[in-house]
């Protein structure tokens, strides 16, 4: 395997994942602040690694298997830790739903992927302008969440917090959209 930007960045992000984890918790000075950048600054680089394989031809079997695993750690890690800082308070019972519901459409299409890839029907069930939609409010609403302090006046956790809802919205829209395209397939598949 040889080792390129793309593929390094995303390394990169799976590597992120336990930094932002251990900040989140350290209980310094800032340091929920600190995790918010990183976590960010791995949410970009989910965009960046994908259009860098693209623009120089760098695509590989182990990039574009690397790649979905490493924004499904990062962003189940995130939101389980959320919920865990949430029932510490007490509050947790909303969010367990929202996490819950995202949670379980990911590997609901990831199953549905790899079945379909099985059968050489990946095709069928590409990714769709509402997904990205609601990736945009998945992870603009972690790390709200994981920043937790008002900024600017704004209330930046309850913003998240909304941002939680509309993404757990989208998430079934996605799935059912998701579902749908791949109903012919499931139907013929299914024992008579």
């Amino acid at each position: 395997m040889r080792l390129n930007i793309p593929l390094t960045l995303t390394l990169a992000r799976v590597a992120a994942i336990p930094v932002v984890l251990a900040l989140f918790y350290v209980g310094w000075p800032h340091a929920r602040q600190w995790a918010c950048v990183l976590f960010a600054l791995a949410g970009f680089t989910d965009w960046l690694d994908g259009y860098l394989a693209r623009r120089w031809n760098q695509t590989s079997k182990f990039g574009a298997f690397l790649d979905p695993v490493a924004d499904k750690l990062l962003v189940a890690v995130s939101l389980v830790m959320l919920l865990r800082d949430r029932e510490q308070q007490g509050q947790g019972d909303v969010m367990a739903v929202l996490v819950a519901i995202i949670i379980g459409r990911e590997i609901t299409i990831s199953a549905l992927r790899e079945w379909l890839a099985e059968l050489g029907q990946r095709t069928t069930v590409a990714v769709s302008s509402i997904g990205k939609i609601k990736t945009g409010f998945q992870m603009s609403a972690i790390g709200m969440l994981i920043w937790q302090q008002p900024f600017l006046g704004l209330p930046i956790y309850q913003m998240g917090f909304a941002c939680l809802f509309v993404a757990a919205a989208l998430t079934i829209w996605s799935m059912v959209v998701y579902l749908r395209a791949a109903w012919p397939l499931l139907k013929e598949s299914m024992p008579q």
